[in-house]
């Protein structure tokens, strides 16, 4: 089994905007409804005229869990907060949060988008409480 690499699907353009820090997703001009991560065909209407959207990296976390056993090459990070966030415009991510303790986290407090990128120069999103440095 071959493994696609996000700089050969139909929505690769989502990564390059990663490497410059935005948060991108695309909007189906039929129903409105927005995608993030971005989708090339709307699951709701089943059609292909999507269109990009900026969107402003903040949400709302919607729920959360701590791992503390964590994979193994996630082990490093242990204890480490997933949440899935609904951002501003609708769409919800599951992302990784930081820069908080797993006690201080609430559902509906307020996040924003942060970027990192891995030592093989793939940027991935996590979010943090939003206003924080």
């Amino acid at each position: 089994m071959s493994v696609v690499a996000p700089f050969q699907t139909k929505v690769a353009w989502f990564f390059e905007e990663l490497k410059n820090k935005k948060l991108v997703g695309t909007r189906c001009n039929k129903c409105k409804v927005i995608h993030c991560p971005p989708r090339a065909d709307c699951p709701k209407c089943y059609i292909s005229d999507m269109e990009r959207v900026q969107l402003s990296g903040k949400g709302i976390v919607e729920t959360f869990t701590v791992i503390y056993v964590a994979p193994e090459s996630f082990s490093h990070l242990a204890p480490y907060i997933l949440v899935v966030v609904k951002l501003d415009e609708g769409s919800k991510l599951l992302s990784q949060l930081i820069g908080v303790k797993p006690e201080d986290v609430k559902i509906g407090m307020r996040v924003e988008a942060v970027f990192e990128q891995t030592p093989n120069e793939f940027v991935y999103y996590k979010f943090k409480p939003l206003g924080q440095n």
